[in-house]
Protein backbone atom coordinates (compact mmCIF):
# COMPACT_ATOMS: atom_id res chain seq x y z
CA UNK A 1 0.00 0.00 0.00
CA UNK A 2 0.95 3.28 -1.12
CA UNK A 3 1.67 6.41 1.76
CA UNK A 4 2.28 9.94 2.57
CA UNK A 5 5.48 10.33 1.59
CA UNK A 6 6.46 6.60 0.23
CA UNK A 7 8.21 6.86 -3.32
CA UNK A 8 6.80 6.11 -6.77
CA UNK A 9 7.75 2.71 -8.05
CA UNK A 10 9.05 1.83 -11.19
CA UNK A 11 7.18 1.68 -14.57
CA UNK A 12 7.25 2.48 -17.70
CA UNK A 13 4.28 2.52 -20.15
CA UNK A 14 3.02 3.66 -23.34
CA UNK A 15 0.73 6.79 -23.61
CA UNK A 16 -1.27 9.06 -26.03
CA UNK A 17 0.20 12.69 -25.56
CA UNK A 18 -1.05 15.29 -28.23
CA UNK A 19 -1.47 13.22 -31.46
CA UNK A 20 1.44 11.18 -30.94
CA UNK A 21 2.41 7.43 -28.77
CA UNK A 22 4.93 8.28 -26.44
CA UNK A 23 6.91 6.54 -23.50
CA UNK A 24 6.34 7.29 -20.01
CA UNK A 25 7.81 5.83 -16.91
CA UNK A 26 8.32 7.06 -13.01
CA UNK A 27 12.05 9.41 -14.71
CA UNK A 28 9.28 11.13 -16.01
CA UNK A 29 7.19 12.23 -12.86
CA UNK A 30 10.67 13.14 -11.32
CA UNK A 31 12.24 16.86 -10.54
CA UNK A 32 8.51 18.05 -11.07
CA UNK A 33 5.14 18.19 -9.70
CA UNK A 34 3.43 15.60 -10.71
CA UNK A 35 -0.30 14.19 -10.82
CA UNK A 36 -1.38 10.83 -11.29
CA UNK A 37 -4.81 10.48 -12.11
CA UNK A 38 -6.53 6.93 -12.04
CA UNK A 39 -9.90 6.48 -13.50
CA UNK A 40 -12.12 3.08 -14.40
CA UNK A 41 -11.92 3.08 -17.76
CA UNK A 42 -12.14 5.24 -21.10
CA UNK A 43 -15.81 5.58 -23.09
CA UNK A 44 -17.60 5.89 -19.79
CA UNK A 45 -19.85 8.10 -17.55
CA UNK A 46 -18.39 9.98 -14.69
CA UNK A 47 -14.78 9.84 -16.35
CA UNK A 48 -14.95 11.90 -19.21
CA UNK A 49 -16.82 14.65 -16.70
CA UNK A 50 -13.18 14.67 -14.50
CA UNK A 51 -10.59 14.14 -17.18
CA UNK A 52 -12.48 17.56 -18.83
CA UNK A 53 -12.83 19.07 -15.71
CA UNK A 54 -8.74 18.94 -15.56
CA UNK A 55 -8.38 19.56 -19.22
CA UNK A 56 -10.22 22.89 -18.71
CA UNK A 57 -7.85 23.85 -15.73
CA UNK A 58 -4.75 22.42 -17.09
CA UNK A 59 -3.59 25.72 -18.25
CA UNK A 60 -3.32 26.37 -14.08
CA UNK A 61 -1.91 23.19 -13.35
CA UNK A 62 1.31 24.13 -15.52
CA UNK A 63 1.24 27.74 -14.25
CA UNK A 64 1.79 26.04 -10.74
CA UNK A 65 4.38 23.65 -12.54
CA UNK A 66 2.32 20.35 -12.42
CA UNK A 67 2.12 17.86 -15.21
CA UNK A 68 -0.56 15.83 -15.01
CA UNK A 69 -0.78 11.98 -15.81
CA UNK A 70 -4.17 10.70 -16.39
CA UNK A 71 -4.12 7.05 -16.73
CA UNK A 72 -6.79 3.77 -16.66
CA UNK A 73 -6.06 -0.06 -17.78
CA UNK A 74 -7.07 0.54 -21.62
CA UNK A 75 -4.41 0.55 -24.09
CA UNK A 76 -3.14 3.63 -25.64
CA UNK A 77 -4.80 3.16 -28.68
CA UNK A 78 -8.29 3.26 -27.11
CA UNK A 79 -6.86 6.74 -25.42
CA UNK A 80 -6.12 7.89 -28.96
CA UNK A 81 -9.86 6.57 -30.40
CA UNK A 82 -11.89 7.89 -27.47
CA UNK A 83 -10.02 11.81 -28.14
CA UNK A 84 -10.47 11.92 -31.32
CA UNK A 85 -14.22 10.75 -31.12
CA UNK A 86 -15.86 12.51 -27.87
CA UNK A 87 -15.78 16.62 -27.51
CA UNK A 88 -14.49 16.26 -23.69
CA UNK A 89 -11.88 14.26 -24.03
CA UNK A 90 -11.05 16.24 -27.49
CA UNK A 91 -9.95 19.05 -25.05
CA UNK A 92 -7.04 16.65 -23.24
CA UNK A 93 -3.19 18.28 -23.47
CA UNK A 94 -1.77 16.36 -21.46
CA UNK A 95 -0.56 13.08 -21.11
CA UNK A 96 -2.97 9.78 -21.27
CA UNK A 97 -1.23 6.95 -20.20
CA UNK A 98 -2.57 3.21 -20.33
CA UNK A 99 -1.95 0.78 -18.30
CA UNK A 100 -3.16 -2.76 -19.41
CA UNK A 101 -1.28 -5.03 -17.75
CA UNK A 102 -2.22 -3.40 -14.14
CA UNK A 103 1.26 -2.23 -13.21
CA UNK A 104 0.82 1.01 -12.18
CA UNK A 105 -2.41 0.55 -10.33
CA UNK A 106 -0.79 -2.07 -8.71
CA UNK A 107 2.03 -0.06 -7.75
CA UNK A 108 -0.04 2.66 -6.49
CA UNK A 109 -2.78 0.39 -4.87
CA UNK A 110 -5.66 1.27 -6.56
CA UNK A 111 -6.84 -1.81 -8.66
CA UNK A 112 -9.68 -3.65 -8.80
CA UNK A 113 -8.05 -7.10 -8.92
CA UNK A 114 -11.71 -8.73 -9.92
CA UNK A 115 -12.78 -6.11 -12.59
CA UNK A 116 -9.24 -5.24 -13.73
CA UNK A 117 -9.79 -1.72 -13.73
CA UNK A 118 -8.40 1.13 -11.47
CA UNK A 119 -10.36 2.78 -8.76
CA UNK A 120 -10.62 6.90 -8.69
CA UNK A 121 -7.36 7.63 -7.35
CA UNK A 122 -5.75 10.88 -7.33
CA UNK A 123 -1.81 11.16 -6.15
CA UNK A 124 0.45 14.96 -6.23
CA UNK A 125 3.98 13.14 -6.51
CA UNK A 126 6.55 16.18 -5.26
CA UNK A 127 10.22 16.63 -7.61
CA UNK A 128 11.79 14.06 -5.54
CA UNK A 129 9.29 11.36 -6.67
CA UNK A 130 7.26 11.24 -3.30
CA UNK A 131 3.74 11.02 -2.53
CA UNK A 132 2.29 14.38 -0.69
CA UNK A 133 -1.68 13.77 -1.44
CA UNK A 134 -3.65 11.01 -1.75
CA UNK A 135 -7.58 10.74 -2.52
CA UNK A 136 -9.44 7.82 -3.28
CA UNK A 137 -12.93 7.43 -3.82
CA UNK A 138 -15.59 5.20 -4.63
CA UNK A 139 -16.30 4.60 -8.53
CA UNK A 140 -19.62 6.78 -8.30
CA UNK A 141 -17.82 9.74 -7.13
CA UNK A 142 -16.16 12.14 -9.41
CA UNK A 143 -13.56 14.99 -8.84
CA UNK A 144 -12.84 18.39 -8.79
CA UNK A 145 -9.90 19.97 -10.06
CA UNK A 146 -10.55 23.29 -8.16
CA UNK A 147 -10.30 21.07 -5.28
CA UNK A 148 -7.24 19.44 -6.37
CA UNK A 149 -5.47 22.89 -7.28
CA UNK A 150 -5.86 24.39 -3.74
CA UNK A 151 -3.94 21.31 -2.36
CA UNK A 152 -1.41 21.32 -4.50
CA UNK A 153 -1.19 25.08 -4.02
CA UNK A 154 -0.76 24.18 0.10
CA UNK A 155 1.58 21.00 -0.61
CA UNK A 156 3.71 23.20 -2.22
CA UNK A 157 3.34 26.38 -0.48
CA UNK A 158 4.68 23.80 3.01
CA UNK A 159 7.21 22.21 0.55
CA UNK A 160 8.95 25.92 -0.08
CA UNK A 161 8.03 27.12 3.70
CA UNK A 162 9.67 24.60 6.09
CA UNK A 163 7.97 25.29 9.63
CA UNK A 164 4.46 26.57 8.42
CA UNK A 165 1.93 24.43 7.88
CA UNK A 166 -1.79 25.32 5.62
CA UNK A 167 -4.90 25.28 7.93
CA UNK A 168 -8.29 24.36 6.66
CA UNK A 169 -9.59 26.22 4.05
CA UNK A 170 -6.36 27.46 3.25
CA UNK A 171 -6.14 30.19 -0.05
CA UNK A 172 -2.97 31.29 -1.43
CA UNK A 173 -2.35 34.62 0.18
CA UNK A 174 -3.71 33.80 2.98
CA UNK A 175 -2.20 33.48 6.49
CA UNK A 176 -0.71 30.15 7.63
CA UNK A 177 0.34 28.83 10.56
CA UNK A 178 4.08 28.43 12.74
CA UNK A 179 3.29 25.34 15.05
CA UNK A 180 5.00 25.78 18.22
CA UNK A 181 4.30 25.39 22.22
CA UNK A 182 2.48 28.64 22.02
CA UNK A 183 -0.09 27.58 19.72
CA UNK A 184 -1.44 24.04 21.46
CA UNK A 185 -4.64 24.69 23.08
CA UNK A 186 -5.62 28.56 21.17
CA UNK A 187 -6.48 27.53 18.22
Amino acid sequence: MVTINSSIKPFSADAYHNGKFVKVSDADLKGKWSVVFFYPADFTFVCPTELEDLAENYATFQKLGVEIYSVSTDKHFTHKAWHDTSPAIGKIQYVMVGDPTAEIARNFGVLIEEAGLANRGTFLIDPEGKIQYIEITAGGVGRSATELLEKIQSAQYVASHPGEVCPAKWKEGSETLKPSLDLVGKI
